[in-house]
């Protein structure tokens, strides 16, 4: 027990309280304590009925079955290896910012899940994330199935892909990398591109009431780019690192 708890306190607040409520929903609703009609996103609900806490339900709730179990074990090694990677590294110290990060990604993936009919936003929000992370560090390597090695901003393309030809989907992850993109766009790649202020800033209530923790602050990626994250690899002075997925393992494990 002591050893689960030093695991649990290991990861970052906003990327716990993400990991525990989406451990914990889908649990509640397999073992029948809550009931999953209630959970999902339906537009007729939230506007004919009043349901106003799908939004937020759809964010932490999955359907566990023998069918999508297996994927939601990946979206979690997902949550917990990219997520803690991005809270600690590319937003370190900055919990306001990350948290404003992370509300963002989800009003964004609400609005394309009504829209195209997506009820549950866990693989939207992961892939959001972990697109986030492949564009600031697009020269990392990753380790992939069989042994296959290629650069990190490929890696959400190629989830795309396995996810559509294994299970004829895809839909749910190229919201991901959608949202992603805007918000990688509007803090890191306009002001990088065109000068001048990022088009998306945390604001001020958020860091009245999650303030930067004590400390200095020290980007993965280098210089800071206010508001928004960490200025990217720059391919001219950094070198290609690894991130092994296990060679020859199944997907998502090290």
């Amino acid at each position: 027990m002591s050893d689960f708890r030093t695991f649990y306190e290991s990861i970052p607040k906003i990327t716990r309280y993400w990991m525990t409520g989406s451990v914990v929903m889908p649990l509640l609703g397999r073992i029948g304590i809550i009931s999953p009609a209630s959970m999902y996103l339906n537009w007729p609900d939230i506007y004919e009925n009043f349901h106003i806490w799908r939004p937020l339900t759809a964010l932490f709730y999955y359907p566990l079955t023998p069918a999508t179990g297996f994927n939601w074990l990946l979206m979690m090694y997902f949550m917990y290896n990219y997520s803690k990677t991005v809270e600690n590294d590319l937003f370190t110290r900055r919990p306001a910012e990350y948290l404003f990060m992370l509300i963002f990604l989800w009003i964004s993936s609400v609005g394309i899940a009504l829209a195209f009919g997506i009820y549950f936003l866990l693989e939207p929000m992961v892939l959001a994330v972990l697109y986030y992370w492949a564009q600031n560090n697009k020269d990392t390597i990753v380790s992939f199935w069989f042994g296959s090695r290629f650069k990190a901003m490929y890696l959400p393309w190629v989830l795309l892909g396995f996810n559509m030809i294994l299970r004829g989907g895809g839909l749910n992850e190229l919201a991901g990398i959608i949202v992603g993109h805007i918000f990688y766009f509007a803090t890191i790649e306009y002001p990088l591109q065109h000068g001048g202020r990022p088009l998306l800033e945390c604001p001020q209530f958020l860091k009245s009431y999650f303030p930067d923790e004590i400390g200095g602050y020290q980007s993965m990626n280098g210089p800071r780019v206010s508001g928004g994250g960490a200025r990217p690899f720059s391919d001219n002075n950094q070198a290609p690192r690894t991130h092994d997925w296990g060679s020859g393992r199944t997907l998502g494990s090290d």
